[in-house]
């Protein structure tokens, strides 16, 4: 059998991207989905996304980890509604569904605003911080995060007692000056540091503001710059919260399987 597939990335996060609008794919078969993940024996991402009808919505959008787990990603999902409208199944603006619930996002100029789930809270976890923004993460601020042990330390948070069973992703940022923050992270379901990460910087975003007053956090990852923009309410939740940064068509192929 034949795979017809797209590879996208939206800083540096890169996925699998395949139209299963017709409910080809085997939704259950996680050993093809590492498969076709794998940077050595498949064609190598940070995840794969199906595209599917989804009857309410302009698509829903199937997401799992490189290891077959799923979860909201926050890029993989900028990039989903470029590949949309890439398929003329959307035009700027659309109402889709993920696994954490519906999302609206517009696209113009391979730009991507992507609306996020609201956030309830930041808690606090030891001198760092938690949040869950449809998935989980550690917040740790550092002084020089480029020289810092992210894949060793974010290890061990990740695989900590405190996360059991199903582990965190850690992310770890500096203060960037004038241009925000700089966040690297160390993703659970890759199990190692990946370019960028949109769930995880829009929790930084969201902690970097509530201590500064700031409701539009610029931010620098690994893979390239995104934007973050919220607003704050005086119970320590989080609203109209909006991830925005660049997403793209790499190349396309196919693979038999």
């Amino acid at each position: 059998m034949e795979i017809s597939f797209y590879k996208y990335q939206g800083t540096g996060n890169d996925f699998v991207m395949i139209d299963d609008r017709e409910e080809k794919f085997e939704v259950e078969n996680l050993e093809l989905v590492r498969k076709l993940c794998n940077r050595k024996f498949g064609i190598g991402s940070d995840g794969l996304i199906l595209i599917r009808y989804k009857e309410g919505y302009d698509f829903e959008m199937i997401y799992y980890n490189a290891d077959g787990t799923q979860s909201m990603c926050g890029n993989g999902a900028r990039c989903a509604v470029s590949f949309s409208k890439f398929l003329g199944i959307i035009t700027e603006n659309t109402h889709f569904l993920a696994i954490d619930g519906p999302h609206d996002a517009c696209i113009k100029d391979g730009w991507v605003e992507l609306g996020m789930s609201n956030v309830k809270q930041i808690k606090k976890a030891g001198e760092d911080f938690f949040v869950n923004t449809g998935s989980p993460h550690h917040v740790r601020f550092v002084e020089n995060v480029d020289d810092y042990p992210v894949v060793n330390t974010g290890a061990e948070i990740r695989y900590s007692q405190t996360y059991q069973p199903d582990g965190t992703n850690v992310n770890f940022v500096s203060n960037n000056g004038n241009e925000g923050i700089f966040v690297r992270t160390y993703e659970r379901g890759v199990e190692n540091e990946t370019l960028s990460c949109g769930t995880g910087v829009t929790a930084c975003a969201l902690v970097y503001g509530q201590q500064n007053q700031k409701d539009l956090v610029n931010i620098t990852t690994p893979g390239g710059k995104l934007a973050v923009k919220f607003k704050a309410n005086d119970n320590g939740s989080f609203q109209n919260i909006s991830l925005m940064g660049p997403a793209e068509q790499v190349f396309k192929g196919s693979i038999s399987i």
